[in-house]
Parts: structure tokens; C-alpha cells; sequence
């Protein structure tokens, strides 16, 4: 046992640096205290029910909380046979948010960097580098929980593939399947789905070498291993994405139904919504210099910025020539908004560029090419042929939105490479020739930062396509004054250039420093210990000074505090109705982005990535022009919220015309295309009549179906997914239920005997009824999913029993490394 801490001391003493520096860092969060992220507030509202239920020891799998109501599989499920499920759990109740994710990101970085055989405390460096890149820390704080954790597993994968590429098959394969399956219950298949071109790009280059070194026997035996792995991965998460994968179907990243009237494409997410968030070509110098965009789209004119100097010299009482300031941004890329800069740190740009130049693993070929591929992607709309060529052609890829952050994999990439080149120049006898290589380093990345600090518009406009519609504002607002109007737009200007001036002047010195440390090693003024320690020092004070533009201490509050919606009166009048399942729509909130009324209500608004496609274009086509009463009325919208025009004061009244949780109806039409029946509900008696697709015709016999008028069907029961109605008729009848129809997993029984039924309305299901007094119950009860978690725990096990047996022989052969022999 003394022996195992002698070896591995350095490496325990590295994890509790990590500690150390989380601890610093997130200090808040080990006092209770939590961030207030806008996204996880907004989920809230999502998952109230959800939550709600989960209080009482139940699972749902279906909610009406939101847009209706749908499947919450990407919203909250517990996929409790899942092991990592459990793993997962278990790190998040023992180490506060962020602080689990940030640890996640550091150790599994580290990894990487140890398998490709950095010494520990480059490998540490390069951890903290990747992990406090100003992208993980503005996704900790906007709330993108998933996206950060699923980014944590990027780098432990890779070095699984790394070492079963390398000989290690066993060992190799077990990390893989295990840290992908993490990855995999992560539920960011964005980020999971870039990692993949990373992957494929290394498989690449490793089957060329194995080509043209004749050893394709050991390539395809470790891609055997791999491919295991894979499907183990899978497996594990066999509920989850067998969920996903049959619901996304019906999702907006789905199939369009219609053909007329929609901006939707065919299949996928419209192209302009995927390519909403581009990146700017000339942005990516925000890797390098943070500000030189201007920063968040947050970040202001400030009070001693040139538009507060030039309005108070204009007569301008100097308190409202500031806050006036504040609110013009500094921001001028493209982007509709931006929570902050991809700055991979000066230190870190410098050492890539020098990697480039003298790193001579083939490592540096994989490196540069993922790279470039999803630098190149990122751009979007900004380099349409190479964008436009994956997204109509590349499977899935049109399926995800905000291409910039593909980025996530260039994050890793860059520190990689960086300390691999600090690697190669401790490892080369021959330092002379290593100065040259390194002016070169310094001439590129320090030439960007000195023309950026001297000549800043020599290549940057400092303007964006905004500018004309903020001159044209300040215009008005300055009654007509144009010259004050460009005046003022002149001056915000010149507080865009002053900032990235600044930050210029920043990155210059940091470079210079780099530059310093490995002028002093190779003139053998320094050791390796130091040398590693200091580029720790610096790269950790480099990127820790730009996070905490955005992650600060007054970004944690106390959890009571923690913004969360707060009932109104309305909303209060509105909840003493006992009705357990009606719907309330707000006309005061965005239809597709409500985060308020599902808070409180069943509404037919609210925010979801993955929306069903009937109801989303439900919304566009029967609420955008102006809201349609009858589809209001099907939907059981007992309540309406409107705001006075005049005063904006919100007030409330009972929609007396709302049809109820189900009805009988005396006739059906029919249509023959989704089309039709979209224009048909746009104006149509819901209470009496049922517009029904031609196809489900052969479920309905109209002859036996005459109206009751004694007949009755009410709800007995609720509970989002088992409803219980209770009818009574003297002839068959047909009865729609305002509920949303969705055919993978809703069951209906008729006295507990399984009956079919069908779409009615566009959304809501609808049911031939028998004749008599029955109980009729609808079951959400998903083959996907419970089927799913069968197959997910008979993988959870193998997966335990593979790590086991993997680490146990690997500790027998006490080499954790790649085998000298497979080094290159």
C-alpha cells in the first residue's frame, strides 16, 4: 500500500490541487449558496409536474404541464436501471453545482493528457486550461447543466480509444464503454454527436498509419474492441435513446405534416433557426484576444466610456449620460446574443501555433484537422457551402441548432496540442534550433496582438449589420438629430476598440510570458519541475482572470433567493379551481419560449427543444396571425390571461365555451391531407364536430354513431399518465378527449379490454365508444422505454463486470501507461 502511494503521489497531490482550486473558485457553492442560472429556472417550469409527482414516490413519462403536453423523456426521466444514472446521482449529492462538473472536466482532462504520456504537471496544466476555457464557465452559468456534462466525457473517451489504439484493447475498450455511456446519459446528443467527428478524424489517420506501417491486423483488432464498446455504451442507455430516437420522430426535428402554409423544411430544423448562432470568421481571434468582439452581449459602455464623455460634453446631465451609456452594447458580432467570448487563453494560442510548428507525433495531423473541421463548422451561415454541405447531406446534422458550439471540440483541442508542444521541446536533445521555431510562435500570435493594440481597424470594422438600425433609433430619440445620433455611434466605437485594445495589451503579456519560460528552459536557466509549474501558474491566472468577468462570487446567492417565478393574483385565483386537468393560456407570455405559466398551470405554452411537431405547428398556424377561439375551446382552455393594450394591467376571465376534458360529437368531415385538416380547424365547431384524416375512417362507423343527447363522458381520474373516464350512452358514440394524441405508448381500454383509437382535431385523441355505462382508460405506457430498461440493466451489469475484470488484470500488470513498444 505504500509502495501504490509512492507511485501515485504526484498524482493524488494533483487532485487535490483540483480540489484546492475548486474550492477557491466556487467557494459560494461549498457554503450553500447556488448559482442563479437563467436556463435551470427556466426548466423548472418545464418539470413542475414532473417534480410534483416525483415528491409523492411517482414516475411520470408523460406531463400536460407544458405546450399541451408531451412525453417527458427530454425533459426529466429517471432511467433508474441505467448504472450511470446512479454514478451520476451519487456526484451531484456529494459535491455542490458546478463544483461535480468542473471536477468532471479536470479529471477527465487530466487523463487524457497522462495517456498521451505528458508528465503530471503539464497534464494538469492542460486540464485546467480545457476546463476553465471561458465557454465551460459561461455554460455553468447560463444554466446548460447537460451541455457542460457532457462535455466533462470528451476527453476520457478519447483516451480510451487512445489506449486501445495503442495495444491496451481490454483496458482501453472498458474506459471507452464506460465513460462514453456517461456520456451518452449526459442527454446532450449535440455535443455527443460532435465528439463523433473528432473520433472518426483520428480513426482516419490511425487506419492511414496502420496502412501504411502494414499493422491493419492490431488497427481493426482495436476497432473490434471499440466497436464493443460502442454497443455496451448503448446498451447501458438502451432506455434513453430508444426513447429519444422513437419520439424525435415526432418532435419538430422530425417530418414536416404539412405542406402548405409552413416554413418548416421537410425534415429537420429550418436552416436560418440552425444557423441562428454563426460564427464570425474574424471572432475566432477571440481564442485569442477575449474582448476584442466586445465581450458579452451583457457588457455595456461603462462610466467612463467615451459615449458618457461625449454626451455630458453635449449638455447631457452627467448621471444620465452614464446610464445612457449602460445601455448600449459593446458586443458587435452577428450573433442574436452571446453570453460571452470562446477564449482558449493566450498562453494556450501561443503554445498551439508553436505545436503546429514542431510537435512531430502524428497526434498533432488529428489535432489540427478536428480542428479546422469544426472551426470551419461553427461558421454557419458565414461559410454556406461547407455548412450547407453537411446539413443537407450529413446524417443528423440538420437535427441541432447553434452550430458555434461545435466549438466545444477545438476547446479541447487547443490545450492538447499546446502542452504536447511544451512536451516536445522538454524531449529535444537539440535545443538549438528550437529558438527559431519559437520566435516564429511569437511572431504570429504576438503580431496578431500587437495590431489589434496598435492598428485595431486595420482589419476590424468595430461595427456590425445593426449599426444603421441603432443610428436610426438614437435619431429618434435625439428628435431628429443625426448628427448626434453618429456622434454617439462614433463614440460607442471608439469603447469597442478601447476594450479590445486592452485585452490586446492583456494576451501580448501573457504570450511574452510563455515565451520567457521556454527561452529560460531551453537556455537551461530553468528545470522540467519548473517549467511545468509555471505554465500551471500562468495558464490557471491567464483564464481565471477573463472567468471571472462572467463567474463571480456575486453570481451565487442563496438558495431561497434563486429566481423563481412567483404566483400573481390571477395566477392565485386561477389555482383554486380543483379541476385537475384544464389548460390556461397567457396571451402576455411568448407561446414557444413561456417559462412563467407552466410554472403554476397546465398551459398550452411553454419552452421545449423538443416540442411535438403537430402542436408546434398547431401554434403557427392557429396562433401567430391571431388566436383561434375553436382550437382554444378544443384544447379545454378554461382560462384566458390578456394585458390592456393601454395600462398593461393583466386581468383574467373563465372561457365559458371551452369543451371540456372529453365530448361526444354529432359528425365527423374528414380530410384527406394534414393540409386540410389544418385549414379545416382554423374555423369549425369543436363541441359537435371532429376533423378526422380519411385514413383512420375504417375506425369509426358513422352509421351506428347517432348523438345521445342524455349520453355523457367525464373524467373520474387523473393522473398525467393513467386518465380515467367514466361515459354512458344509449347508442355508439364519438368522443374526442383534449388531449394530445401521440401513438407510441398511449394505450386506451375500454373496461380493461385494449381498444384502438385515433387523431382528431389536428392533436387531440378521439375514440368510437360502445354502447351502455363503461370505463375508459388511457395508459401512457412507452414499449421504448420499459423495454428499454431491461435491456439498460442487463448492460449496466456486463459493463461493471468489464471494468472489474479490466482494471484488476491491468493492476496485475502494474502499467497503467501505453506500452513502450506502441509509442510513436
Amino acid at each position: 500500500m505504500n509502495n501504490w502511494f509512492k507511485q501515485n503521489g504526484i498524482h493524488l497531490a494533483i487532485v487535490g490541487i483540483f480540489f484546492a482550486i475548486c474550492f477557491v473558485y466556487f467557494t459560494p457553492a461549498f457554503k450553500g449558496k447556488a448559482l442563479g442560472q437563467n436556463d435551470v429556472t427556466r426548466a423548472q417550469s418545464t418539470q413542475k409536474e414532473i417534480m410534483d409527482y416525483r415528491a409523492k414516490d411517482t414516475t411520470i413519462l408523460w406531463t400536460n404541464q407544458v405546450l399541451g403536453g408531451m412525453p417527458t423523456f427530454q425533459i426529466w426521466a429517471p432511467y433508474s436501471a441505467n448504472i450511470t444514472s446512479h454514478i451520476i446521482s451519487t456526484i451531484k449529492s456529494i459535491f455542490p453545482n458546478p463544483v461535480d462538473t468542473v471536477l468532471l472536466l479536470l479529471l477527465g482532462s487530466y487523463l487524457l493528457l497522462c495517456v498521451l504520456k505528458l508528465n503530471p504537471w503539464l497534464a494538469a496544466a492542460g486540464a485546467i486550461a480545457f476546463t476553465f476555457s471561458s465557454y465551460n464557465i459561461i455554460l455553468l452559468v447560463a444554466g446548460h447543466s447537460n451541455q457542460s456534462f457532457a462535455i466533462a466525457f470528451f476527453a476520457p473517451i478519447l483516451a480510451g480509444i487512445i489506449l486501445a489504439l495503442r495495444g491496451k484493447y481490454l483496458l482501453g475498450a472498458a474506459l471507452t464503454a464506460f465513460f462514453l455511456a456517461m456520456e451518452i446519459r449526459a442527454n446532450h446528443i449535440q455535443m455527443t454527436y460532435y465528439l463523433m467527428f473528432a473520433i472518426m478524424i483520428l480513426v482516419g489517420i490511425e487506419l492511414y498509419h496502420a496502412i501504411k506501417g502494414k499493422t491493419t491486423a492490431t488497427f481493426f483488432k482495436s476497432i473490434g474492441y471499440l466497436a464493443l464498446a460502442t454497443l455496451l455504451a448503448i446498451g447501458v442507455n438502451a432506455s434513453s435513446l430508444w426513447s429519444t430516437y422513437e419520439y424525435g420522430k415526432d418532435t419538430i426535428r422530425g417530418q414536416s405534416n404539412l405542406t402548405q402554409n409552413t416554413k418548416e423544411p421537410s425534415n429537420g430544423l429550418a436552416r436560418d433557426y440552425t444557423y441562428e448562432y454563426s460564427q464570425g470568421v474574424a471572432e475566432c481571434l477571440t481564442f485569442l484576444v477575449p474582448n476584442v468582439y466586445g465581450g458579452s452581449s451583457s457588457t455595456t459602455a461603462g462610466e467612463d466610456s467615451k459615449v458618457a464623455k461625449v454626451l455630458i460634453d453635449k449638455g447631457v446631465d452627467p448621471t444620465q449620460a452614464v446610464n445612457f451609456s449602460q445601455q448600449l452594447g459593446l458586443y458587435w458580432g452577428d450573433k442574436p446574443f452571446t453570453e460571452g467570448p470562446n477564449y482558449y487563453g493566450a498562453v494556450i494560442f501561443f503554445l498551439f501555433v508553436l505545436g503546429l510548428i514542431i510537435v512531430k507525433n502524428r497526434i498533432k495531423w488529428w489535432l489540427l484537422g478536428a480542428v479546422l473541421l469544426t472551426v470551419f463548422l461553427s461558421f454557419g451561415k458565414n461559410l454556406p457551402f461547407l455548412s450547407d454541405l453537411f446539413f443537407n447531406y450529413f446524417p443528423l446534422y440538420n437535427k441541432f441548432r447553434a452550430v458555434d458550439s461545435i466549438l466545444a471540440v477545438a476547446m479541447l483541442c487547443f490545450p492538447v496540442l499546446a502542452f504536447l508542444a511544451v512536451n516536445e521541446v522538454i524531449a529535444t536533445k537539440d535545443k538549438a534550433p528550437l529558438f527559431k521555431k519559437l520566435l516564429i510562435a511569437l511572431y504570429i500570435t504576438g503580431g496578431i496582438c500587437l495590431i489589434i493594440l496598435v492598428v485595431p481597424d486595420l482589419f476590424l470594422s468595430f461595427r456590425n449589420s445593426q449599426n444603421q438600425m441603432l443610428t436610426d433609433q438614437l435619431t429618434q430619440i435625439f428628435k431628429g438629430d443625426s448628427g448626434m445620433a453618429n456622434t454617439v455611434v462614433n463614440a460607442l466605437t471608439q469603447d469597442r476598440i478601447s476594450v479590445a485594445r486592452s485585452d490586446a495589451f492583456r494576451s501580448l503579456v501573457f504570450v511574452l510570458l510563455a515565451f520567457g519560460l521556454l527561452w529560460a528552459f531551453i537556455k537551461q536557466k530553468i528545470n522540467v519541475t519548473v517549467l511545468s509549474v509555471a505554465f500551471l501558474a500562468i495558464t490557471l491566472v491567464d483564464l481565471w482572470t477573463i472567468d471571472k468577468r462572467y463567474l463571480k462570487d456575486e453570481s451565487f446567492v442563496d438558495k431561497q433567493d434563486v429566481q423563481q417565478p412567483k404566483p400573481r393574483d390571477i395566477d392565485q385565483m386561477i389555482m383554486r379551481d380543483s379541476d385537475p386537468d384544464y389548460r390556461v393560456f397567457d396571451t402576455s407570455q411568448p407561446i414557444k419560449t413561456d417559462a412563467f405559466t407552466p410554472y403554476f398551470h397546465k398551459s398550452i405554452s411553454g419552452y421545449s427543444a423538443a416540442r411535438l411537431k403537430r402542436f408546434d405547428e398547431l401554434i403557427d398556424n392557429q396562433f401567430s396571425k391571431s388566436i383561434n377561439q375553436d382550437v382554444l375551446d378544443m384544447l379545454n382552455t378554461k382560462y384566458i390571461i390578456t394585458t390592456d393594450p393601454k395600462t398593461q394591467a393583466l386581468s383574467m376571465h373563465a372561457n365559458e365555451t371551452a369543451c371540456g376534458h372529453a365530448w361526444f360529437v354529432k359528425n365527423v368531415k374528414y380530410a384527406q391531407t394534414a393540409d386540410e385538416e389544418m385549414q379545416a380547424i382554423s374555423s369549425f365547431d369543436p363541441a359537435n364536430e371532429a376533423i378526422v384524416d380519411n385514413k383512420y375512417s375504417k375506425l369509426i362507423d358513422e352509421k351506428q354513431s347517432a348523438l345521445d343527447t342524455t349520453g355523457f363522458i367525464k373524467l373520474v381520474s387523473y393522473s398525467p399518465d393513467h386518465l380515467v373516464y367514466q361515459s354512458g350512452s344509449t347508442t355508439p358514440q364519438i368522443a374526442v378527449f383534449s388531449e394530445i394524441y401521440y401513438d407510441k405508448g398511449w394505450k386506451m381500454m375500454i373496461d380493461d379490454v385494449e381498444k384502438p383509437y385515433f387523431r382528431a382535431d389536428y392533436v387531440l385523441r378521439a375514440a368510437q365508444i360502445p354502447v351502455g355505462n363503461h370505463k375508459i382508460d388511457f395508459i401512457f405506457h412507452p414499449a421504448s422505454y420499459y423495454t428499454g430498461e431491461k435491456i439498460s440493466m442487463a448492460s449496466s451489469i456486463i459493463l461493471v463486470l468489464v471494468l472489474i475484470g479490466a482494471l484488476f488484470l491491468e493492476t496485475r500488470k502494474k502499467n497503467f501507461g501505453v506500452p513502450a513498444e506502441a509509442k510513436k
